[in-house]
Formats: C-alpha cells, structure tokens, sequence
C-alpha cells in the first residue's frame, strides 16, 4: 500500500545521475519536494512526463520546491537519459538494493521489478500533503502537481 496522505515521508538516500547523495531530508526545512517514481529510462510515457516536467521547470525546481525523480534504472542509464533529454533535475536510481526506496513508499511492482507512476508531494516539515499513483501505461496529469503546490 502507498504512503497515504498525512503519513510523515520515509527519509531515503540515493544517488542522482552525476553520482551525487540525495537525501530527502536534506530539504526538510527549506523547501517542498515533489517525488516521483517512474518505471523506466526511454520509455514512451516516462520520456513524455519527464520532458513535461522539463518544459514547466520554474514551477517544480525553485526557492519553494524542489523536483526528485526516482526510477530503478542504474546512475549510468540515469546520466545518458538526461543528457540525451536536457533534463535538469536530479533523477535518483533506486537500483540497488533494486527497488528498496520505492518499496518504502508502496509504489514497487514486484512482478514487473520497477515502480509504477507514483507522485508524492512532501511539505517542509516532511509530510505527505498530496498523492496519486497510477499503473504503468498510465501517465500522470502535470496540472494536478501546480495545484497541489498552489496549496502548501
């Protein structure tokens, strides 16, 4: 089961596609995260949502908030995607142990071995204020992220 509004955010550390440690709680006190799973590197609807992403940046990379994306693809994979897309925000691999981080937040297909499209919006003090998880083919709507946000 998902992480559910209201539940404090499981802290994690991963490292983002330049190799670099990302703890979530590094953010607690300063900023907003918006943390969202993936399933995979160069697929048609995680290239489409994370260039979606990309195109809106201001609003999910600022002084407010801040943009973690998180699949189960290795840093390497992780590092060629983002440069072959422009993708400017930290895309964090939950590769090893493989899918650990989105166990912890309920969104780890085990038959598949990735997560689903799973969206978490964590406020400052660290707690879950907006969800959504969707299945792999279903992509996530960009506009519902904005008007989570409007509200912290």
């Amino acid at each position: 089961m998902a992480i559910q509004v209201g539940d404090k955010a499981p802290d994690f550390e991963l490292k983002d596609n330049h190799g670099k440690a990302v703890r979530l709680s590094d953010f607690r006190g300063a900023k907003n995260v918006v943390l969202l799973f993936y399933p995979f590197a160069f697929t048609g609807v995680c290239t489409g949502e994370l260039c979606e992403l990309r195109d809106n940046l201001p609003k999910f990379v600022n002084d407010d908030t801040q943009l973690l994306a998180v699949s189960n693809d290795s840093i390497h994979t992780l590092r060629v995607f983002s440069e072959q897309e422009g993708l400017e925000y930290p895309l964090l691999s939950d590769f090893w142990p493989h899918g650990n981080v989105s166990r912890q937040y309920g969104v780890f297909d085990e038959d598949k071995g990735c997560a689903v499209r799973g969206t978490f919006i964590i406020d400052k003090e660290g707690v879950v204020r907006w969800t959504v998880v969707n299945g792999l083919p279903d992509a996530r709507d960009l506009n519902a992220y904005v008007e989570a946000l409007d509200t912290l």
